[in-house]
């Protein structure tokens, strides 16, 4: 039996289009967590875009109306490889089993999923993957579309920003994550 804790990974992508693969994730925000809301460490980057991707008209119409957004994805930039490279290395590193954690998952994790296959050779989350939206179904006993940011009790949350830089939503996430994790407790 394993004993090693689970540290829970608060990521958020950002991209320009839907498809891993065939559209590019521009950032990536990781926040790592312990059950009991102690922050780990964070990691960040910039990545360069894909050689062979295009970005979807839809999402490059989104972008355009966040510019501040917009700007800091696109500081600094990294190549893909060595961006995942850093993050294998940071995840390795972590004290404990990485269980991926995002709002929503099925966005998120397959970007880092291919990514870290195609550019670092291994994803050590496996398919440990938790959705915040449908583990807020499961406590507030509601379906999933009626369990939404807005159906969820103000305590969950913390005064943090949602700023669409990876980082920032990603430690926003991870909180309300925690809080929920202390809310399934029954702990105050």
């Amino acid at each position: 039996m394993n004993t090693a804790p689970e540290i829970y990974v608060s990521t958020d992508v950002e991209t320009d289009g839907p498809v891993a693969g065939r559209h590019s994730m521009l950032s990536i925000g990781s926040a790592a967590y312990t059950a009991s809301k102690e922050l780990l460490g964070t990691f960040s980057a910039n990545l360069e875009t894909l050689p062979d991707a295009v970005p979807d008209p839809k999402t490059a119409a989104w972008w355009a109306t966040q510019p501040a957004a917009w700007a800091a994805c696109r500081q600094n930039l990294e190549s893909p490889a060595t961006a995942m490279r850093r993050y294998l290395a940071w995840l390795k590193s972590l004290p404990g089993k990485p269980v991926f954690v995002a709002y929503p998952s099925a966005f998120d994790f397959p970007f880092v999923y291919w990514y870290l296959l195609e550019f670092a050779g291994e994803n050590p989350f496996g398919y440990a993957a938790i959705d915040i939206k449908t583990y807020a179904m499961a406590l507030l006993r509601q379906p999933y579309r009626a369990s939404g940011k807005r159906s969820m009790p103000a305590d969950w949350f913390d005064p943090v920003p949602h700023t669409h830089v990876a980082l920032d939503d990603a430690i926003e996430q991870g909180r309300l994550f925690c809080n929920m994790l202390r809310a399934n407790s029954g702990q105050p």
